[in-house]
Parts: structure tokens; C-alpha cells; sequence
């Protein structure tokens, strides 16, 4: 029992933030794409397997990431507790760990066609090598929001079978999304961060952070916008966007304060509420 409390303590599991921001977007992009009036079980089908990869891909994706920065969170005091970091799971069972989760995960991936399998095998080198570009760049945040959001390409490929600029421009909104909010998660550990070298866009940015997230957010909505006006969605829709722009920026960015890491956590946390509000909009878009 205890080395199950300690695997499900390596895999974030009772975090479930992590990963249903790892599957909003894999919903948008099925949804963006699905024809409603024919049947519903297979949007559910690849729903459920979208859910259930994102877990399972988010789990292995936090064991490769404590592997790598076992040594930088010894040094931190959020993490320095971690069961990898502590010495109470070992490197190679870590290893273990993240090659069975991927073998269900690509028992998962299976299911869909297979250019939708190709650009998902495509997208693994980015997912395992993430954990690294905090030694070398100021925007790990950045590369974060490039694999996070891949699932939106997923989404639409699962059911199109090509890539189209829609998908894309959806994307690109998503990629600032997860910019905006990995910064204000950055600023928890940012003193810590200083002194040991590491890099983020939250370090970057520090004297200028609500401004810089204003345009990430700003990026967000404007590409939902354009992306619905190419989808041809109707006003309901556009309306709709008011939403998550109150969301954004009269509380999230209203109660940001960079000395505050509950507050930043909290408000990190919201952007799960935010990815199920954007899916609600899509579905306006889709039914109006």
C-alpha cells in the first residue's frame, strides 16, 4: 500500500488539474471538428480515450520531469519532498513506471487513424525534453504550451484526418493560455529558482508580469474569435467569449499578486473551470 501511495504521490493523481488541462484542449479540438447530427457514441468514445490518455500521458510526463530535476528539487522547498527527490522511489523504477504508462497510453492511441497516430508519436521528443528548457531559456513556459495544447491537433486529426488552419488558429490561442498561467504557477517557486539558476518566463517577466499576462490572454481570445468567425459560428457565440474574458481578466489577473503563491495557486488552479467554460462556448458555436 505504501508503494502505491508513493506512486500515485510521483503521478500528481490526486491533482487532477494537470491533466484536465491536458485534456481541455483534446475536447475543443474534437468538438470543433464533430458533426452532432450523427451519432454521439463515437465522439464520446474517443472523449473517454482523450480523458483517459491525458492522464495517463500527464503521469508519466510528471515522473520523466522528477527524474530530471531530482536534483533542483532537493533544493526547493515545494519539492524537495517529491518521492524521487527524497530517495524513497528509485530512478530506474521511475523509469519502469513512465515506459508502462506510455504502452497504455499507446494502447490508447491506437484506436484513432493513423495520421492522428503519426503527429502523436511526432509529439514525444517535445513532451520528455520540456523538463530541460528551464537550464537553457527563459520560456520553458512556452514549449510547455506547445505540447500541452497538442491535443487540440489531436482532437481535430482523430475525426478529419488532415490538418487545417482552423485547428491551428485555435491552437496558437492555446499556446498563450498556457503561457499566461504557467507564469502565474512559476512566481510559487521563483525565489528558489533564483538562487539555483533555473529560468522561466515568471523570472522573465517579474517586474512586468499583469501586463504580460494581459496580452497572453488577450492572444487567447482574440484567436478563439478569429477561429469562430473561420468556423462560422454565429454572434451567440462571439457573446459567449464575455465569459472567459470576465474570468481572465476581472479575477485572475484583478487578484494576481506575485507575493502571494496561494493566491498564485489559486489562480492557476481556475483555468480548470476556464477550459470547461471554452468547451461550453464551442458547443454554443456548434448548436446555434
Amino acid at each position: 500500500m505504501n508503494q502505491l501511495n508513493l506512486f500515485v504521490e510521483l503521478t500528481r493523481l490526486k491533482k487532477p488539474i494537470g491533466y484536465m488541462l491536458l485534456f481541455w484542449p483534446c475536447a475543443w479540438g474534437l468538438t470543433l471538428v464533430y458533426n452532432f447530427s450523427e451519432s454521439l457514441d463515437k465522439y464520446f468514445f474517443y472523449l473517454i480515450l482523450f480523458f483517459l490518455g491525458a492522464i495517463l500521458m500527464r503521469s508519466a510526463g510528471c515522473i520523466v520531469n522528477d527524474i530530471l530535476d531530482r536534483k533542483f528539487d532537493k533544493k526547493v522547498s515545494r519539492t524537495k519532498n517529491r518521492p524521487i527527490a527524497s530517495g524513497k522511489i528509485s530512478v530506474h523504477l521511475g523509469f519502469f513506471y513512465t515506459i508502462t504508462l506510455c504502452f497504455f497510453a499507446f494502447l490508447i492511441l491506437i484506436n484513432f487513424n493513423y495520421f492522428t497516430i503519426i503527429i502523436a508519436l511526432g509529439s514525444m521528443p517535445l513532451a520528455f525534453t520540456y523538463p530541460l528548457m528551464k537550464r537553457y531559456t527563459y520560456w520553458p513556459q512556452l514549449f510547455l504550451g506547445i505540447t500541452f495544447n497538442y491535443g487540440l491537433i489531436l482532437g481535430w486529426t482523430s475525426i478529419s484526418g488532415q490538418l487545417d488552419m482552423i485547428p491551428i488558429i485555435f491552437y496558437f490561442g492555446a499556446i498563450f493560455w498556457t503561457l499566461g498561467y504557467d507564469t502565474v504557477y512559476g512566481f510559487q517557486d521563483i525565489k528558489d529558482d533564483e538562487i539555483i539558476g533555473l529560468k522561466s518566463t515568471s523570472i522573465k517577466f517579474k517586474g512586468t508580469a499583469k501586463l504580460f499576462l494581459i496580452l497572453c490572454y488577450l492572444i487567447l481570445i482574440i484567436s478563439f474569435s478569429l477561429g469562430g468567425y473561420f468556423m462560422g459560428f454565429n454572434l451567440f457565440y462571439f457573446l459567449s467569449l464575455a465569459i472567459p474574458l470576465i474570468h481572465l481578466f476581472f479575477y485572475q489577473i484583478k487578484i494576481f499578486n506575485i507575493k502571494k503563491p496561494i493566491t498564485c495557486l489559486k489562480i492557476f488552479k481556475s483555468n480548470n473551470y476556464l477550459g470547461f467554460i471554452l468547451l461550453i462556448n464551442i458547443f454554443i458555436g456548434k448548436a446555434l
